[in-house]
């Protein structure tokens, strides 16, 4: 397998370990220097205890998410993820009671790779989107 392949084979299983707070997986896969940049973050996402951290922030908001990934490209240590984002505003998201209300908005994430491990995350989503359709934003 090509190192881009392997790459974009971590990244299925990064979302599979998101979902499953697989901190094991975490730990091995993922850089204790690595940085996630989001803007839409109220925190900083650093390392694998990050990436656990920003489980614990969205999980109990919408505990039925589903990540669909629907495209990769690969380049150098590089991996660009196109997938969509679904749930149930079930819990507490920030300052927000739950709504009940369903959510689907489109991501772009691009992930870099170095020997095996993931050192960075560049996170882009559609949080307009998002807000509107929990109601905190006229549609």
């Amino acid at each position: 397998m090509s190192t881009i392949e392997a790459n974009k084979q971590l990244c299925r299983e990064y979302f599979r370990a998101f979902i499953a707070r697989d901190t094991e997986w975490m730990k091995r896969h993922i850089s204790p220097d690595f940085v996630r940049h989001d803007p839409g973050l109220p925190f900083e996402v650093r390392g694998p205890e990050g990436v656990a951290k920003l489980h614990d922030a969205l999980m109990p908001a919408f505990p039925d998410m589903e990540l669909p990934l629907q495209d990769f490209v690969g380049e150098g240590e590089k991996v660009l993820v196109r997938l969509r984002v679904k749930g149930t505003h079930t819990g507490a998201f920030g300052d927000l009671a739950p709504t009940g209300r369903k959510i689907d908005i489109g991501v772009l994430d691009l992930f870099q790779f170095r020997d095996g491990v993931l050192i960075e995350h560049w996170a882009l989503l559609d949080n307009l989107g998002l807000l509107k359709q929990l109601g905190a934003l006229p549609a």
